[in-house]
């Protein structure tokens, strides 16, 4: 398992960034702004250190963000989403995001943290009983 980053989200990206790049220090790695989900990510990591990243997730439609909805997760990537959502569950965790697409699953501590687990290197092929679980709660 390797830790890859922690999500943050954000309302208002520029505020953001000049918080987290201009005063704090961190550089922006990379960006992604998604059309259809209304929404941009933007990774950050201290100057070489980008194996600690934090991901700045800006909705573009406005929401008011309370109750913890401002820390989104922690990520991991796993060698076998399969294996590792098994071990999980033989331990008693629900999964909320079941790995349907071999990539990408989402569990909660017993704190109600969420916990991202990302599949290393190119998704694998969608299998049962995963592909048809549906989601559970909240992720």
């Amino acid at each position: 398992m390797k830790y890859l980053h922690t999500m943050v989200r954000v309302t208002d990206i520029d505020a953001s960034l000049n918080f987290y790049c201009d005063a704090l220090g961190l550089e922006e790695l990379r960006r992604y702004d998604s059309e259809q989900g209304r929404f941009t990510l933007v990774f950050l990591a201290a100057p070489g250190d980008s194996s600690a990243q934090v991901e700045l997730t800006h909705n573009w439609d406005p929401e008011t963000l309370s109750g913890g909805r401002n820390f989104g997760h922690l990520a991991y990537a796993v060698d076998d989403i399969y294996a590792a959502c098994q071990r999980l569950v033989d331990h008693g965790v629900t999964i909320n995001r079941p790995p349907r697409d071999g990539h990408m699953a989402f569990v909660r501590s017993p704190d109600g943290v969420s916990v991202e687990l990302l599949q290393k290197g190119d998704a694998l092929a969608p299998a049962e009983p995963w592909k048809s679980l549906e989601n559970i709660g909240e992720w």
